[in-house]
């Protein structure tokens, strides 16, 4: 009898699925049309058969490692220069990997919730946007891996470059922010956007950095126990419908569970330590409640921290600061105060946008001021550019003298500037806690306020209000943050 052949197909497709399996191979991030950051440690990483002999080759640079027991390699290129001319990486082992259309030049990383997800074709001027929208030098990155319950390292996106018919997706806080860093710098720029509309802050820190944060654990055992919401006004319940609208209606990633830690190990892990020159975050919307606000102050800086301490170094980082929105039942002061007082981490930043918001969309549609103000951050301080500010007004201390409280102010570019007319967005409180309205009136770097029916202020506040009416700016034209004198709660 004819002995069978399915022993020798067994064999033969066994030996197939390890040569597969001993492939050389590549986070997704490593694809066509890539920019690696420029000036810096960058590092290339992947997984081989255990013992498997690696090169990598890039601008004249040959380097070369060995995979590890488990299959992991990594190794680094090291000062590469910007240029506008694409090259080619070529990553060998038993096979070969050949990434096509490679830039050099800055690099950074966009996270966040819908308000960073929020896509260039939804904001103001599309089509005007749309028609001037060709910088072949400029690349966008969109990290579509979703949730998972352990730290990833392979991820899913592909690069794409800047034209007419493909910006309409790309993230408008990053592209606004990434096309006057290009234009005015003058070098490639890639841009990776891994956001998620809706979800929290918990979300993008590891879960176990959470557990483990003394700060968090003791915020939390602090808060009151939670009551249900109030009811939201008719104003308020159709803005939230209208977003929901927009959220089925726009292109995007499938829906994502917001599990503690579980974004971080699903959008960020996979990214890691992909070389940034810098990283913006644009959420906390979804931390406003008044059981979660009190926790921002802690959590913000923590994942600061912890992301920077994954990546091996103190990136720049900034975020834009919520704006002006009705947010009925919701405590946007205090999540905006936490991202005050963030600043005091070094090589930090704060787009305010507390004049950009629409009363009645949380998704406010002029992105293209924010991105222009995390912009001129960015040239200001992170590339020493000669801009007119860096950011509005921030709050420096302040001095009671009798009946009027002096406030004092850093980043005054240009003289303290009431817009529009008197100053507004100012109260005052005595002893009882109770605010009362106060005049106010520039002098110099300061601001004196004051208000007949306090005749002993303790405290001061400015556009503590979700949505408050308010005008003070700087010369340069960039307006100050909300702030409060007190912490009373």
């Amino acid at each position: 009898m004819k002995p069978s052949p399915r022993p020798l197909a067994v064999f033969a497709f066994a030996l197939c699925s390890l040569t597969a399996r001993a492939d050389v191979s590549l986070p997704a991030i490593f694809s066509d049309h890539m920019v690696l950051q420029r000036d810096a440690r960058v590092p290339v990483w992947g997984t081989a058969a255990p013992g498997e002999k690696i090169t990598v080759e890039f601008a004249g640079q040959s380097v070369g490692t060995t995979a590890a027991t488990d299959g992991k390699w990594q190794v680094a290129l090291t000062n590469l220069s910007a240029g506008s001319s694409p090259q080619v990486l070529t990553i060998k082992g038993n096979n070969s990997i050949v990434i096509q259309d490679v830039l050099v030049g800055e690099v950074w990383l966009g996270s966040g919730q819908s308000n960073m997800a929020m896509t260039v074709s939804r904001a103001q001027n599309f089509e005007t946007e749309k028609s001037a929208a060709t910088f072949p030098l400029l690349r966008h990155y969109k990290e579509e891996s979703v949730n998972a319950d352990s730290p990833k390292s392979v991820g899913k996106g592909h690069w794409v470059a800047t034209t007419p018919e493909d910006v309409g997706a790309f993230s408008a806080a990053l592209y606004f922010f990434g096309r006057e860093l290009h234009q005015t710098l003058r070098v490639p720029v890639g841009l990776i956007n891994s956001s998620v509309g809706g979800t929290p802050i918990e979300a993008w820190i590891a879960a176990d950095v959470q557990k483990n944060s003394k700060a968090i654990q003791a915020a939390l055992a602090a808060l009151p126990p939670a009551t249900p919401p109030a009811p939201a006004p008719e104003q308020q319940k159709s803005a939230e419908k209208k977003a929901q609208k927009s959220a089925k209606t726009a292109k995007a990633a499938p829906a994502v569970r917001s599990s503690t830690g579980g974004l971080f190990n699903g959008k960020i892990s996979p990214l890691i330590p992909y070389a940034i020159r810098g990283a913006l975050w644009y959420q906390g919307e979804a931390n406003s409640t008044p059981a979660k606000a009190p926790l921002y102050e802690h959590q913000l800086p923590l994942l600061i921290r912890d992301w920077r301490a994954r990546w091996g170094y103190d990136f720049p980082f900034a975020w834009v600061q919520l704006p002006n929105f009705l947010g009925a039942g919701r405590d946007w002061p205090t999540v905006r105060e936490a991202m005050l007082k963030t600043l005091a981490l070094p090589h930090t930043g704060m787009a305010v946008a507390i004049d950009v918001g629409e009363a009645n969309d949380i998704h406010p549609k002029d992105k293209q001021t924010v991105g222009h103000r995390l912009a001129q951050w960015a040239l200001g301080t992170v590339y020493a550019q000669k801009v007119p500010a860096t950011s509005g007004p921030l709050p420096a201390g302040h001095e009671i003298r009798g009946g009027e409280i002096v406030l004092r102010f850093t980043h005054a570019d240009g003289g303290l500037v009431a817009k529009a007319g008197p100053l507004t967005g100012f109260v005052v409180a005595g002893s009882d806690h109770v605010w009362k309205p106060a005049t106010a009136r520039l002098a110099g770097k300061t601001v004196i306020v004051s208000s007949p029916e306090v005749t002993a202020p303790l405290a001061a506040r400015y556009a503590w209000e979700n949505l408050p009416t308010c005008n003070l700016y700087n010369g340069a034209g960039l307006p100050a943050s909300p702030f409060r004198t007190d912490d009373w709660k």
